[in-house]
């Protein structure tokens, strides 16, 4: 089989580069699982927060708001967005935290309002003793994470490109003439350009095509869904730790889905949540609020993959032709995916950048910076 690109991996990155792509380049992608998303992608309990990742990823983020809130009719016409808000809440002693995400953020769109007292109390009724303040996010967002995922899937379809599962990508070779030889399961194909979305795979892939790895690194994020022993507000916020150690948000009625908001790093792999992490969330969960747990009804982990700067990693290797990066999206890769796939489609392509994402920098998410 020929084309033109080959792009490793399926998921939200890999999919949503395709579909960007696929009307202008040939292109067909591999994926090693029986259906595209299983690992991060699959696995997300993605929400749209334009404060999420950092100054660093802000520009995309705010870029793929709209795109999520309204995208054409070739992805579906409906918002991939269902209403939210957000809420930062920090303990005694910690505003200061506060005070420096509020200073991180000034001149840009994202919106981080104050909230104290009795406004924190109505917002998440049982909060316990020793939380005083907190940042609201009043266009903190769900995302479908699945609705958006096979959207881009279908597009890149209708657009022709191709989909082989079961399919793990094993070696690659650059032929004399230019063009990439590669296995990929049982196939044998060639490509003009292969493209790197392979997630917690991504440096393994690398050096199966040999070039230079990014020093990504899977960690190991727990989530757990909680049935509680009372009906938590249907406006319940998603709710964030200022120092990180944790977040939850309702799902439906009395049942909520939370995690430690751990961070440990892993290796590629079908991974799954551990005891020690399910008993640490439960432990600071009830260090926040009085809300009684009646059961543990489900839990999972899932890989979110970081190069060492946690930027998102994207354009060509600068030690191998042919080669090009798009990983690292950690985990904000959800809500940054519209963006993110124009702005790599820019670089792969070589043209002028869509007027979406005309003014992100994309020299600082360049592999050149690891050089």
């Amino acid at each position: 089989m020929e084309t033109d690109l080959l792009i490793v991996g399926a998921g939200i990155a890999g999919a949503s580069l395709a579909a960007a792509v696929a009307a202008e380049r040939m292109t067909v992608l591999v994926e090693a699982e029986d259906m595209p998303g299983r690992h991060a992608t699959g696995r997300s309990a993605a929400f749209y927060d334009e404060s999420y990742g950092g100054p660093g990823i802000q520009p995309l983020t705010t870029a793929a708001g709209p795109m999520l809130r309204s995208p054409g009719e070739e992805m579906g016409g409906h918002s991939f967005l269902r209403p939210r808000g957000g809420l930062i809440i920090a303990r005694n002693g910690d505003e200061a935290l506060l005070d420096a995400m509020v200073a991180d953020f000034a001149g840009t769109p994202v919106s981080l309002d104050p909230v104290s007292g009795a406004c924190l109390s109505t917002m998440l009724p049982g909060l316990l003793p020793g939380w005083s303040s907190a940042l609201a996010q009043p266009q903190c967002e769900d995302i479908d994470v699945a609705a958006l995922h096979h959207a881009n899937l279908a597009l890149a379809r209708r657009r022709g490109a191709t989909l082989l599962t079961r399919s793990p990508f094993t070696g690659a070779v650059r032929r004399s003439d230019g063009r990439w030889q590669v296995q990929s399961g049982s196939l044998s194909l060639t490509a003009s350009v292969i493209v790197n979305a392979a997630g917690a795979w991504a440096d393994q892939v690398a050096g199966l095509a040999g070039a230079a790895p990014m020093g990504i690194t899977p960690y190991r994020r727990t989530m757990v869904q909680l049935r509680l022993g009372r009906e938590t507000p249907a406006s319940l916020p998603l709710v964030i730790d200022a120092r990180g150690e944790f977040y939850f948000k309702g799902e439906g009625v009395g049942r909520i889905w939370l995690s430690p908001h751990d961070e440990t790093a892993d290796f590629p792999h079908d991974v799954a949540a551990e005891e020690h992490d399910i008993a640490l969330a439960i432990h600071r969960f009830q260090q926040v609020v009085d809300w009684p747990i009646a059961a543990v009804e489900r839990r999972w982990a899932g890989l979110r993959s970081f190069a060492p700067d946690r930027l998102p990693v994207l354009g060509f290797a600068p030690d191998m032709p042919g080669f090009f990066w798009c990983a690292g999206q950690g985990g904000f890769g959800i809500q940054t995916a519209p963006s993110a796939a124009l702005l790599a489609a820019s670089l792969l392509l070589t043209r002028d950048p869509d007027p979406r994402i005309s003014t992100i920098d994309a020299t600082i998410y360049s592999p050149s910076r690891f050089a």
